[in-house]
C-alpha cells in the first residue's frame, strides 16, 4: 500500500471500530469531515464502498468488514511492538541532562567504566546550560550545580568542588608566590564565584586590571588557558585531564571551596527506573572514589 494511504487507513480503522465518524474524529483529534475525507479517499483508491451511510450514522459494508478486521489486527500488532519498544526504552535507556563543561571534563571520560558494568543500558547524554523540564519528553535524571534545591525535583548530593588557579607551564614559570598571579592575564567564566573571591581568600587585593577575557563555559576557560591565553580559576573537578597531561599546572595559593555543589536530580513525582538508578549508584561511586 502506498504510504500516502496510511493516514486514511488509520482513520478508517478508528471509524470502523466506533461505527461513527464523530467518535473517530475525537479519538484522532480531527474533525468529522476530515475523517469522512480520509475514508472517501480510501474508497476511491480501492474502488469499493467501505461504509453504508444513512441518516443515523454509518455501517460497514461486507468489504469494509474484511478491511476492518485486517486493519485492526495489523494496527494492533504494530501498537504492541511500539509498546514493547517504549518499555525497552524505559527499562534499558537513560537520558541524562548535564552541563557541557561537566560532561566533557568529568562525565564522558568515565562512561566506558559504566558501559563495561552495564552493557545493556543505553545512555543518551543531553548537554545544555538551560534548566530542562523533567516531563515525559524530558530527561530521566540530571546533574546540576547549585545549592541542592530545585522546585519539583528530588536531589541527591554527588560531590563538592573548589576553585584553584591554573596556567600553562610557560606562564606558571613566572609565578613564585600567590601575589604573582595578579601579573598574569586572568581568564574568567560566568560562574557566581571568581577571581575576586580567590584573591580575598589569599589575603590579596583584587588587581585593578581585573580579568582580561571572559568565556561563558568553564570547559572553554580551561582550553583557552591551555593555549597560553592566560591563567584560569578552574573548578578542580573539571581540570583533571588538563593537569594529568601537563597542559595546565597549579599556581601557588589557596584552593577556594565553592558555595555550590553537584547534585543528581530527578522528578519528585516518580521514582527512577532500574536503569536510571543503576546510573545514579555508579555516579555516586565515581564521585566517592575521587575522595580516596
Amino acid at each position: 500500500m502506498r504510504s500516502a494511504l496510511l493516514p486514511a487507513l488509520a482513520a478508517f480503522a478508528s471509524a470502523a471500530r466506533h461505527q461513527n465518524f464523530a467518535h473517530a474524529a475525537e479519538e484522532l483529534h480531527l474533525t468529522a469531515s476530515a475523517v469522512s475525507h480520509h475514508v472517501r479517499k480510501l474508497e476511491l483508491a480501492l474502488g469499493v464502498s467501505l461504509f453504508q451511510r444513512h441518516a443515523r450514522g454509518v455501517a460497514l459494508t461486507p468489504e469494509g468488514r474484511l478491511l476492518a478486521d485486517a486493519a485492526g489486527s495489523a494496527l494492533g500488532e504494530v501498537e504492541s511492538v511500539l509498546d514493547s519498544l517504549r518499555q525497552h526504552r524505559r527499562d534499558h535507556g537513560v537520558r541524562i541532562s548535564v552541563l557541557p563543561s561537566l560532561a566533557a571534563n568529568w562525565l564522558v571520560p568515565r562512561l566506558r567504566r559504566f558501559a563495561d558494568i552495564h552493557p545493556d543500558v543505553r545512555l543518551s547524554i543531553d548537554t545544555d546550560r538551560t534548566l530542562v523540564r523533567f516531563d515525559e519528553a524530558g530527561p530521566d535524571i540530571g546533574i546540576r550545580y547549585g545549592l541542592g534545591a530545585w522546585p519539583g525535583l528530588t536531589s541527591r548530593y554527588l560531590m563538592d568542588d573548589s576553585l584553584q588557579p591554573l596556567a600553562p607551564p610557560e606562564l606558571a614559570s613566572r609565578v613564585r608566590e600567590p601575589a604573582d598571579v595578579a601579573t598574569l592575564p586572568l581568564l574568567a567564566d560566568i560562574s557566581p564565584e571568581g577571581w575576586r573571591e580567590w584573591f580575598k581568600a589569599a589575603g590579596l587585593r583584587y588587581p585593578r586590571t581585573g580579568t582580561v577575557h571572559t568565556l561563558s563555559d568553564s570547559a572553554d576557560g580551561l582550553n583557552a588557558a591551555a593555549t597560553g591565553l592566560g591563567a584560569v580559576l578552574a573548578r578542580t573537578r573539571l581540570a583533571g585531564a588538563h593537569l594529568a597531561d601537563g597542559r595546565l599546572v597549579r599556581l601557588p595559593g589557596p584552593a577556594l571551596p565553592t558555595k555550590y555543589a553537584y547534585y543528581v536530580v530527578h522528578t519528585a513525582n516518580r521514582s527512577p527506573t532500574a536503569a536510571a538508578q543503576a546510573f545514579i549508584n555508579w555516579l555516586e561511586r565515581e564521585a566517592a572514589a575521587m575522595l580516596l
